[in-house]
């Protein structure tokens, strides 16, 4: 096993939004989705620093006042056209800037409510380990997936439309659900892309794989909270504690890592790559 260095969650989190207007800030079940972004990566064990990266004021205040850093990202990388890579890159320079240079990047979008802290730390385990380059969540489907060709027919797209195999019956394909990434920093800058080299899989439970990008998403979320974060109390224990790893860094929020309650009632799905 390599030996463990800083490992740094960075949350894009831009003030414009055409879907949703202040989208980042809005709430599901009384926490901002901002702040759930922060708190999930602040309760994962393996996570040492949690950075957002934003051009809003207001979105700032947030993220600091749910125990992140904050990095300020210039407008012309906060536009609709701007990738998400590039404010990683923004903030990866900003923090070398400061002197220190991450071994190990999370990068995580607000717009996933529930992510889950013990999904982070088993892909920050592949990367540390060396199982994989790039780790990236992913939520089982056995949907029959159909397109529809130039003169406006339907044709099967991972199946043979003239065989209907049971549920059971049909090994299930993976849906990326852009709740999180995880891979080694000098890559990413190398790669300038999030998948590079050996990519791998975390399976996570497909009932919050929600990418919310419409008031619909919102909606679901909302009517999902109760049952998703009804186990939810790490973040609230992790604020005040003190990482045992990075004492040296006393303006990073530390905490002590909680385990995520939520995991232990998860249906198991197991990882086709062998993720823990």
């Amino acid at each position: 096993m390599r030996s463990p260095g800083l490992v740094v969650a960075v949350i894009p989190a831009r003030a414009g939004s055409k879907g949703i207007p202040g989208k980042n800030l809005r709430s599901v079940a009384g926490r901002s989705l901002v702040r759930r972004a922060v708190e999930a990566a602040r309760g994962a064990r393996s996570i040492d620093a949690v950075v957002v990266s934003t051009d809003g004021d207001a979105i700032a205040a947030e993220a600091l006042d749910a125990g992140a850093r904050v990095v300020r990202r210039p407008a012309d990388l906060a536009g609709d056209d701007a990738s998400s890579e590039s404010a990683v890159l923004h903030a990866l320079d900003a923090l070398a800037a400061a002197g220190e240079t991450p071994e190990i990047v999370v990068f995580l979008q607000a717009t996933s409510p529930f992510t889950d802290p013990a999904d982070l730390d088993a892909a920050v385990a592949r990367v540390r380990d060396g199982h994989a380059d790039s780790v990236f969540a992913a939520a089982p489907s056995h949907a029959f997936l159909w397109r529809i060709d130039v003169d406006g027919s339907a044709s099967a797209v991972n199946h043979d439309a003239a065989v209907r195999p049971r549920r059971q019956d049909r090994a299930p394909e993976f849906r990326e659900t852009g709740a999180f990434y995880a891979f080694r920093s000098a890559a990413f800058r190398q790669h300038r892309h999030r998948f590079h080299g050996r990519v791998e899989l975390v399976v996570v439970d497909g009932r919050g794989a929600i990418d919310i990008d419409d008031p619909a998403d919102l909606a679901l979320a909302g009517a999902l909270a109760p049952q998703l974060d009804q186990h939810e109390h790490w973040p609230q224990h992790a604020q005040h504690a003190q990482h045992p790893r990075h004492p040296q860094h006393p303006q990073h929020p530390q905490h002590q890592p909680q385990h995520h309650p939520r995991a232990a009632s998860l249906p198991h799905v197991p990882a086709p790559n062998g993720a823990p």
